[in-house]
């Protein structure tokens, strides 16, 4: 049946020619040595063109940042200003590589319609951004069952804001939002906001990493420094890997789980109660940007268990760094780092908690040649209390590194007037021995339509690490891009 179905998307797409973006997610707290982070060792600098490319700091700046003069002259000639109608129709379909016995052969295969309205005004915007969608992987049951956090169902709302510019140097954003800040290529250090892992894996595009959340965002201009501030009322987890469409290793049953077999968790869900805090204070000096942040909440994938109720969970945390991005020689570079106090075990003595850590990026990207573009990265996760942690923990149980090192490159080449793009993105892991490629091939047809074939190919010497355990997740997809908009 799966089969028929991938045919069909197949088809689909064969016809869309004449017709018409620390790791990866890191496993609970409690299985061992294959959980080595709470969120993929991933991407860190969004931006988002709707193709692969890279979420980062300003990722959403364009929306907060106050409008000049001409605009405010333009605005309050029209009142509200137009009414701004968009969106895509995108179809993808994709298949594993080779047999995994806990999922479907079928990894992706969906149509998505997206639609965006934006009404501005002087002193507001107002943005919604849904998602309309048939997913051919999930059952039958589940399609009418929508869940807005877990990405379940025929609804995925992406936004649903209102921007306030208070004053030129206040604004104020509420509502369902898509949050991002940092200086990492796919790797990310002080963004605490939710990812959608399991949308990476399977080739989505890379706009679908970052999930939305529901927040009040406060940003500050000043002369001195910038600052943004972000409340979340209610914990937003990640969309991490449960075994729902990516299966891995759990070293608590000493097997793989899988859609059969999905996680349990705990999650804290209790509005006002269980709330996060991010912020960021940020300025320029010469040509280089400084950040320092800070963020208390929940690691935001399961990093803790609980043997009583067989439940894994989400210890509170809290995050403090701070990051430099500016010219280098004849490219951009970039330094970040963030130290994770995990308080709900301070003193590293609970092995089924996830330990404090230190983490540290430092990246670099140049082009190299005419429309040729390469990126370097090197990340470490460095466990702070190791010694409390290997002391403590169960005789005949899997430890983790307390190091673990990850390299990543990227190679972007754009050709035919730059309407073909060719890009790989590579993490490999030298402490692990394992790693993950992200081949993709883009051609634009014309302003519209878009096609797009790539693949995610996970490699590694044992299935307790973090991408060797993803093996058997290894696929390959088409996709079909037609872009509108109404005047």
């Amino acid at each position: 049946m799966r089969e028929g179905a991938l045919l069909l998307w197949l088809g689909l797409l064969a016809t869309g020619n004449s017709v018409h973006g620390t790791d990866p997610p890191r496993l609970p707290a409690g299985l061992g040595d294959s959980w080595t982070g709470d969120a993929p060792s991933v991407p860190t600098g969004l931006e988002h063109d709707g193709s692969e490319g890279k979420v980062g700091e300003h990722g959403d700046q364009a929306q907060t940042e106050p409008l000049d003069a001409k605009q405010q002259s333009q605005k309050s000639k029209s009142g509200w200003g137009t009414f701004e109608q968009s969106g895509f129709l995108d179809t993808r379909a994709g298949m594993r590589t080779q047999d995994d016995p806990y999922e479907d052969q079928l990894s992706l295969g969906e149509t998505r319609l997206q639609l965006r309205l934006e009404k501005s005004g002087e002193w507001t915007r107002l943005r919604l951004v849904t998602d309309l969608l048939y997913d051919a992987t999930q059952d039958s049951g589940n399609v009418d069952e929508v869940d807005l956090y877990r990405n379940r169902g025929f609804l995925d709302l992406r936004e649903a804001s209102a921007t306030f510019h208070a004053s030129d140097h206040l604004d104020l954003k509420a509502g369902r939002q898509i949050l991002t800040w940092g200086t990492g290529d796919m790797v990310f250090v002080n963004d605490l906001f939710p990812k959608d892992w399991q949308s990476f894996f399977v080739g989505r595009d890379v706009e679908y990493l970052k999930a939305p959340t529901d927040a009040i965002k406060f940003s500050l201009f000043s002369s001195v420094a910038n600052m943004d501030f972000v409340y979340t009322p209610r914990f937003v987890a990640d969309r991490y890997l449960d075994g729902s469409r990516i299966s891995f290793f759990n070293p608590a049953l000493d097997d793989f789980i899988g859609e059969d077999n999905t996680l349990k968790v705990e999650q804290p869900d209790d509005w006002f109660s269980d709330d996060e805090f991010a912020l960021r204070l940020y300025r320029t000096i010469g040509s280089y940007e400084l950040a320092a942040y800070g963020y208390h909440g929940y690691w935001n994938s399961p990093s803790g268990y609980q043997p009583a109720t067989d439940r894994y969970t989400f210890p509170a945390l809290s995050v403090y760094g701070a990051s430099v991005r500016g010219p280098v020689i004849r490219g951009i570079g970039n330094i970040e780092f963030g130290y994770y106090d995990s308080t709900s075990d301070s003193s590293g003595n609970d092995p089924l908690v996830r330990n404090s850590e230190l983490r540290f990026l430092v990246g670099y990207e140049q082009e190299v040649a005419r429309n040729f573009n390469v990126g370097l990265q090197y990340y470490l996760e460095y466990m702070m209390d190791y010694d409390a942690y290997r002391s403590n923990l169960p005789p005949d149980t899997q430890a983790r590194d307390e190091e673990r090192h990850l390299l990543t490159l990227r190679l972007t080449y754009l050709a035919l007037n730059q309407d073909l793009k060719l890009s790989l993105f590579t993490y490999w892991s030298p402490s692990d021995e394992d790693g993950y490629t992200r081949p993709l091939v883009e051609y634009k047809l014309n302003d519209q339509l878009t096609m797009q074939a790539g693949a995610n190919w996970f490699f590694g010497r044992y299935n307790h690490t973090f991408f060797g355990q993803l093996e058997d997740n290894s696929n390959v997809y088409l996709a079909v891009r037609y872009n509108f908009s109404f005047d």
